[in-house]
């Protein structure tokens, strides 16, 4: 065999090489974005699923406060719906869900004897922690895009992505950052 032949045999390898790894390496980064949205999409249900049990627990002590809870009620519906058309509409439920919460913890400062209560501190334990782990998600979520972005438009991967259909994804960023940077203030 003449040895030109084997330079563009070991051009096509190479070639394919770079193709096979580039694709293994573009579907790693997206299943990685999709696990991580599914994180975030658990953690905002999960929240979401604790909320009636604080609005049924402050209910009882502030019962003319009923626009707070209404307020709440449609801030939970509206995150869970968003959540499903993604990172977009998802940040911006998940501004007015946060601003109808502080609304809740707001109204329940004004009654000592509620937030004494075991069941109260429980449930205001659990958002904590719930809050922590969206957070998490997010930035895990927003990690992963980063690298499937940085991924999807460098060279030679983006050739590879542009064949096979790989797309940019949204990272979840908060609409209103000057409410969330904001330190909500708690009184016991």
């Amino acid at each position: 065999m003449p040895v030109w032949l084997w330079i563009v045999i070991g051009v096509v390898v190479l070639l394919l090489i770079i193709l096979i790894a580039s694709y293994n390496g573009l579907v790693k980064l997206k299943v990685r974005v999709d696990e991580a949205w599914s994180d975030i999409t658990v953690q905002l249900k999960r929240r979401a699923d604790l909320i009636p049990n604080l609005v049924e627990s402050v209910k009882g002590y502030a019962k003319h406060e009923s626009s707070v809870f209404e307020s709440v009620t449609q801030a939970r519906a509206a995150i869970m719906d968003a959540a499903k058309q993604g990172p977009v509409a998802a940040a911006k439920a998940e501004g007015q869900f946060e601003n109808a919460l502080k609304s809740l913890f707001a109204v329940a400062e004004n009654y000592p004897q509620l937030r004494a209560t075991e069941n109260f501190q429980q449930l205001q334990a659990e958002i904590t922690d719930t809050e922590d782990k969206v957070q998490a998600s997010r930035r895990f979520y927003n990690g992963g895009v980063r690298e499937l972005n940085t991924k999807v438009q460098t060279f030679p991967s983006n050739i590879f992505a542009a064949m096979f259909g790989f797309k940019q994804r949204e990272f979840f960023e908060v609409e209103d950052r000057a409410a969330v940077e904001e330190v909500p203030k708690v009184q016991f």
